[in-house]
């Protein structure tokens, strides 16, 4: 009965979660859907990161590259040719062929950098997977028919099964008299991509292969004397946390509205593994949380910056927004790493802990044994 009602509790929760975000745009702005829709490609990039870093223990500074490679093979399978200085190619393949294509090609070049990542570990791999980082710039910024180059190129907005998600607003779409154009119609698709990316998450830490990834984290020799092969979990779990970031790029294209090399860069993988650590290692919904904050808080800051007295508009002699976010959220981490290491997941588990009622102490009786040449009533014989 004790572990019965924390998962009712927990499902109750998260049910009633799931109806507020549902209902959310009858009532919210414009701003705050975006936002949203921000957060949830964030989301899904952090967990993937988290089933990396904070499950397996492999520091991987590459997330930046994986979402570029999902973003620009999205555009340039779902775009059109065109361009005027510098002229770019395109498919003009249907949107959701250009997303799978996204996750997949992510999860390929996850696959060429898993036989280095399956042999090195801690600062090593991280060193190595930073130079991903600066070797995609570098081509993507040369590779102009794919990216656009500097200016890069516009993303073509996501359809499915002849349903826009923006741009034209086809077809007319309205409920309990609030129309649904394109910021509504990307929160529901944000909504839906990120709570499956937290739901196969979820299953696979609870499963064996989870399982056997959190023994690679924790004991390398441990693992293999369990009968864990190290390194093709390894090479697995870069697979997919690549194939997650794939997914986050497209969905930041679509936020965006465009896509430029420029925007992948080292401070991208900089600000994903602070969301983890923010949020908690090995923890689905503490990644979730820490990718929440970490990504909305500078655009709510910006979004309000003039009623800020410490924040400037970009181009003025200041902080800008995005500074005073960089600030808030460093800071946190610090706190975080001295006070709570588990982050924003730990601070939540402390909060549900209960202390349990004291129990009344009952007297104990001690029997003596018996002497010897008595019965077993106390009588001599």
């Amino acid at each position: 009965m004790s572990d019965t009602a924390p998962r009712l509790l927990k499902g109750a929760a998260m049910l009633a979660l799931l109806v507020v975000l549902l209902a959310l745009p009858l009532y919210v702005e414009e701003f705050w859907l975006r936002t949203g829709f921000a957060v949830f490609a964030a989301i899904i990039g952090a967990v993937g990161l988290n089933l990396l870093v904070g499950t397996t223990g492999q520091l991987s500074l590459a997330h930046a590259f994986f979402l570029a490679v999902g973003a620009l093979t999205y555009v340039y399978v779902s775009g059109d040719p065109g361009g005027s200085a510098i002229e770019y190619g395109g498919f003009g393949l249907p949107p959701i062929v250009g997303m799978v294509a996204g996750v997949v090609m992510a999860g390929l070049a996850g696959v060429l950098f898993s036989p280095i990542a399956a042999r090195l570990r801690g600062i090593y791999l991280g060193v190595a997977s930073l130079g991903l980082v600066f070797i995609g710039q570098h081509i993507f910024n040369t590779w102009t028919s794919v990216s656009g180059g500097f200016n890069g190129r516009i993303a073509p907005p996501f359809e499915l099964f002849g349903f826009s998600f923006g741009g034209n607003d086809e077809p007319y779409l309205a409920v309990l008299g609030v129309p649904f154009g394109q910021a509504e119609r990307l929160w529901y698709l944000g909504l839906a991509l990120c709570a499956l990316a937290c739901w196969f998450a979820s299953n696979l830490l609870r499963s064996r292969p989870g399982r056997a990834l959190q023994n690679v984290r924790d004991s390398e020799v441990a693992a293999s004397v369990m009968g864990v092969n190290v390194q093709e979990y390894k090479a697995k779990v870069f697979l997919v946390s690549s194939m997650y970031a794939g997914l986050a790029g497209v969905l930041y294209a679509l936020s965006i509205g465009s896509v430029a090399p420029e925007s992948f860069s080292l401070l991208v993988s900089v600000q994903y593994l602070a969301m983890i650590v923010l949020g908690g290692l090995g923890s689905v919904g503490g990644a979730a949380m820490g990718a929440a904050f970490v990504s909305a808080l500078p655009l709510v800051l910006q979004q309000y910056s003039a009623s800020l007295p410490f924040i400037v508009d970009p181009g003025q002699q200041g902080i800008v927004a995005s500074q005073a976010a960089a600030f808030l959220y460093g800071g946190a981490i610090v706190l975080v790493v001295l006070f709570e290491p588990g982050g924003l997941a730990g601070l939540a588990r402390r909060f549900k802990r209960q202390p349990r009622p004291p129990q009344e102490s009952k007297p104990v009786s001690v029997t003596q044994p018996a002497p010897a040449g008595s019965s077993p009533g106390g009588t001599p014989r």
